[in-house]
């Protein structure tokens, strides 16, 4: 079986085409016996086994991709698509500082959960067995260290207890008044509901994120744990409808059984799809489906039993989101859509993914696929027994299950028993050989003739309401859903966005804030952004008042003295209005790098500029949607101006800006249906509350990381200060003093010894500075925390004026977001000695001309610390953009990038050695300009306890009309640059942790 859903022979069979082999099986299976050709009910495949979950949505035809990222590697191999969360019946259960947590570590099948008897730690299946939900008596006797023991229900109810007493002494220490003990089977459930909700993410971001509505889908549930969660997932999901096939413990190796053979045959194209070339495109696939044939015939198959499937992987010019596409419709050859019309199809999947089409953009064939099938005919028909009193299942025993409505006699029944057309009220379990299923109340499960089972989904309106007391269950729960809200926020922008930045980048981060402007939740995008973002929204509230924002009004700005970190940095901020409110209950915002914003040079990242005024267009509060309409006129006034300063131009690229600027809009607004469909349902009261909840949870988890810090450093030094200092390429340090309380966890961050403002562009504004802060925070604390604004609440920061840090508001800062940013997160974590220094750098390279620029950022080497070695080639700290691959620059750009990979042994040695740099090297094609903003090319990046320093960083041109001459550019500069010319870019290496043994 291979990834993307087809049997292979084995001598065919390579690694990078099966990494979701397993998962595919799953997917082949739900096509084959869930989805429904006579109604087309979409149905969304939920796999759930013992350390993770795989989603994917079936609507009548396998969706492929041709790339995905599995345990954060990506793979370009064409693949079914399914999406994947760390959450299954062997991951483990936590309570951290008020939060309820489950997973990412996983029990695994040895020692595994608790009732294993081998030793394990809690898991779900352990809360599952806790609340009834699993039966041993049902199970095989394989479990202990001789595998002939039954499940350990008492083992795992005192682990269960164990963490119901430290949530309870927590709670009561932190809310003594307010405080509700919890019983054994309220964490269990609490737990259960906080996987999945976990669960329900990566659903959400298959089909809402991709413009499908989530409840007008079957859910169908399979894998060992599926059946124990289908309701509940349905439940909160809003959908009405769950299958579980008979088979449904073993559906993957199921539907690998009956998968068709598949053989495959590609070739890369680079055409445009226009009528001129519709010959070449048949041509091709012609002789590919041959090709697919032969192979096919070859293995035995015959011809009326092999069919082909053409796709083309589609884009649009200037783009790298490419879809693979199948033809719409057939057309005669008269049309010359032999097989027939691939553009709309293109074109009509654009529109449903993106929301919009781009019609002045030639479309680009990148390869031409075609898929030979050698069908199986493998199909198991059968019809089971009609029961003859439908409404009398026999019952094989009854036993007591924990649900939310309480403690609740439950009917047990053998699937094997039931008969066509059988229901079964919930609350009940159904058994099966391989597997458990969980009917739960207000649901009614029907037996199909196949033997199959379906479940109508009740409203689960027995639930209690909840209240704004602080509960960590629901403290967990609303941690998830705030942080759906962003991460919807931003695959709508990636989905509408037109630039590479954005679109392909990912240079943007998406959040959600209160009213008063405090960071509530974020998703995982940008440190740099987040940290930052909440000076800006806290900004517009005091410049603008909420007299000045009205429902419907959008907000745009990127200057610092506004919470900007540089002006590339559009920040677009909408006020969220619940149902006449006279102010904002809520904002959301988020900020997007434009490559370009006119200025000096193109890709607005100069490296030598000394004002503002010649980084580009600058917003300080516009109102980019004013009553409902957008300011396209007054936008472009001022995306032009910079061309009235001297040497500078306006914006180089006015369609782009416009373009993502609504995309901007589209995805705040998005924010804006989530959140109120989130008031909706729990009511403003709880929301708010809630909102205030996570911050203060957050504060919690830092006080408790710095109070432990203080002790150490007492036991150590004498004294809770700490102290550290390193320097920027020019010379000027970055000097930090953090005293702390060990009492009260609070701390101050001085950052008295900094150098002076300086003549360039590395100034910070101070949101720069408190972004840096925010994110060596929640890195400190060592676990998975919110990053809000309640991180900084026991943090007072220092920052002397007219420092690098604190310039003043015209002076240059286009540097200190990319640069100042990276060397304070370096000085932060070795004042906390943390770990050794990672490059320190993110590596701008600008190039273009007044009719393109091109903007990108490029990894290096991440320090090591006291148990691990640094990352190779990897973007650290403030930044989290991906590079865009070589192909896809050299067929856009005038360059060739004649190596890109890791820099051997520039990474700082030790006992645990620092992570490697890159090379880079660039080949220009015709004359440019050249800009690089660097660091870390004068100063190493340290290594610490004992550790060496990483390889500084280099910057070469190679000179070719002066015979290959080698000339070392420095760290910042801004040259001419012609065809032949070569640029070696050398990224540092992080820094070693400790005396190499």
């Amino acid at each position: 079986m291979q990834s993307d859903g087809g049997l292979c022979p084995v001598q065919s069979f390579f690694g990078s085409r099966a990494i979701l082999s397993g998962p595919a099986g799953g997917v082949v299976g739900v096509s084959l016996t869930a989805f429904d050709p006579s109604t087309k009910e979409p149905v969304i495949g939920f796999d759930m086994g013992g350390t993770s979950t795989d989603v994917s949505r079936y609507a009548g035809e396998l969706d492929h991709v041709m790339e995905t990222t599995t345990a954060g590697i990506t793979i370009q191999a064409p693949q079914l698509d399914i999406n994947t969360v760390a959450a299954g019946g062997g991951s483990r259960l936590f309570f951290r500082r008020g939060l309820f947590v489950v997973g990412p570590e996983s029990a695994g099948a040895n020692p595994g959960p608790v009732c294993y008897r081998k030793g394990g730690y809690l898991a779900v299946t352990d809360a599952n067995l806790v609340l009834g939900r699993i039966l041993p008596d049902y199970f095989p006797k394989i479990f202990g260290p001789n595998e002939n023991e039954a499940l350990d229900y008492e083992s795992a109810l005192k682990a269960m207890t164990e963490v119901t007493e430290e949530a309870n002494a927590s709670m009561k220490k932190h809310d003594p008044k307010g405080f509700k003990k919890m019983s054994v089977t309220d964490v269990a459930l609490g737990f259960i509901d906080v996987a999945n909700e976990a669960m329900c993410r990566p659903i959400r971001a298959l089909t809402q994120a991709k413009g499908y509505d989530t409840s007008h889908h079957v859910l169908a549930c399979f894998g060992g744990a599926g059946g124990q969660h289908a309701c509940a997932i349905a439940k909160a999901l809003g959908m009405k409808s769950v299958y579980i096939h008979r088979y449904g413990g073993i559906l993957s190796a199921y539907g690998l059984a009956l998968a068709d053979v598949v053989h495959e045959a590609q070739e890369p194209s680079s055409r445009n799809y226009e009528s001129g070339n519709l010959s070449y495109f048949n041509e091709r696939i012609e002789a590919l489906s041959a090709t697919c044939r032969a192979a096919l015939e070859k293995q035995g198959f015959s011809a009326d039993h092999i069919t082909v499937e053409p796709y083309l992987h589609m884009r649009y010019e200037r783009t790298d989101c490419a879809l693979m596409c199948t033809a719409a419709v057939e057309t005669s050859k008269d049309n010359k859509k032999i097989h027939g019309d691939f553009k709309s199809a293109f074109l009509d999947a654009y529109k449903r993914e993106f929301g919009f089409v781009i019609s002045d953009r030639n479309i680009i064939v990148d390869d031409i696929r075609v898929r030979g099938i050698g069908k199986s005919g493998l199909r198991e028909e059968r019809t089971i027994e009609k029961a003859k009193d439908a409404d009398h299942a026999p019952v094989d025993t009854t036993t007591t299950c924990f649900f939310k409505e309480g403690r609740m006699d439950t009917n047990v029944y053998q699937l094997s028993a039931l008969k066509s057309g059988h229901h079964v009220k919930g609350p009940a379990i159904i058994i099966d050989a391989s597997s458990t299923m969980i009917i739960e109340p207000g649901c009614l499960a029907t037996i199909t003739d196949e033997g199959d089972v379906t479940v109508a989904i009740g409203d689960g309106s027995a639930a209690n309401r909840i209240g704004t007391q602080v509960d960590p269950i629901q403290l967990s729960i609303f941690s998830h859903r705030f942080m759906s809200i962003a991460e919807q926020m931003g695959r709508i922008l990636q989905r509408t966005a037109i630039s590479t930045n954005m679109k392909e980048r990912l240079d943007f981060s998406c959040a959600l804030f209160g009213p008063d402007g405090g960071l509530i939740a974020n998703a995982p995008h940008i440190p740099v952004h987040l940290g930052g973002m909440q000076a800006t929204v806290k900004f517009q509230i005091d410049h603008l008042g909420f007299d000045n924002m009205r429902d419907g009004d959008v907000i745009l700005c990127n200057h610092p003295k506004a919470g900007g970190s540089h002006l590339p940095d559009f920040t677009v901020i909408t006020p969220v209005y619940y149902q006449n409110s006279k102010t904002p209950v809520f904002f959301v915002a988020n900020r997007g790098h434009h490559a370009d914003i006119g200025g000096l040079v193109p890709g607005s990242m100069p490296p030598h500029s000394t004002n503002l005024n010649q980084e580009g267009a600058a917003f300080i509060s516009f109102k980019l949607v004013e009553g409902g309409s957008f300011n396209e006129k007054a936008l472009i006034e001022q995306l032009n101006a910079p061309g009235k300063v001297p040497g500078c131009s306006g914006s180089r690229n006015l369609n782009d800006n416009i373009s993502d600027l609504r995309a901007q809009v589209a995805a705040n607004n998005k924010g804006i249906n989530l959140v109120c469909e989130l008031i909706d349902a729990y009511g403003m009261d709880v929301v708010q509350a809630y909102m205030g909840h996570i911050q203060s949870n957050a504060e919690i988890a830092v006080r408790e990381m710095l109070k432990e810090f203080g002790r150490n450093a007492r036991e150590s030094a004498g004294e809770a200060k700490l102290h550290a200092v390193d320097y920027m390429d020019d010379g000027t340090p970055i000097e930090l003093t953090v005293d702390i309380n060990e009492e009260t966890g609070e701390a101050t961050f001085d950052f008295t010894g900094t150098g002076p403002e300086v003549y360039g562009s590395c100034n910070a504004p101070p949101a720069v500075t408190m972004a840096a802060v925010i994110y060596c925070l929640r890195c400190l604390v060592g676990h998975d925390i919110p990053l809000n604004q309640g991180c900084m609440a026991p943090i007072t920061t220092h920052i002397p004026p007219g420092t690098i840090l604190s310039a003043h508001e015209s002076a240059a800062v286009v540097g200190g977001n990319v640069q100042t940013s990276q060397r304070l997160c370096d000085v932060i974590l070795k004042t906390f000695s943390a770990c050794a220094a990672s490059q320190g750098c993110m590596n701008n390279i600008t190039f273009g001309d007044d009719d393109m620029g091109y903007y990108e950022t490029v990894a290096g080497g991440s320090g090591a610390g006291p148990t691990w070695n640094g990352r190779s080639g990897i973007h650290t700290h403030m930044t989290n953009t991906r590079i865009t691959d070589p192909e896809i620059m050299e067929k856009r750009y005038p360059i060739i990038i004649r190596q890109f990979g890791l820099r051997a042994n520039s990474g700082g040695g030790g006992k645990f050695k620092g992570g490697d740099g890159c090379v880079r090297d660039y080949e220009f094609r015709k004359n440019l300009t050249l800009s690089i903003l660097t660091e870390r090319r004068v100063f190493a990046p340290y290594g610490l306890n004992g550790g060496q320093k990483g390889r500084k960083g280099q910057n070469l041109l190679r000179i070719k009309a002066h015979d290959g001459r080698l000339v070392n550019l420095g760290a910042k500069t801004s040259v001419p640059v012609t065809a032949g010319d070569i640029f070696e870019l050398r990224t540092p290496g992080g820094g070693g942790w400790g005396k190499a043994e």
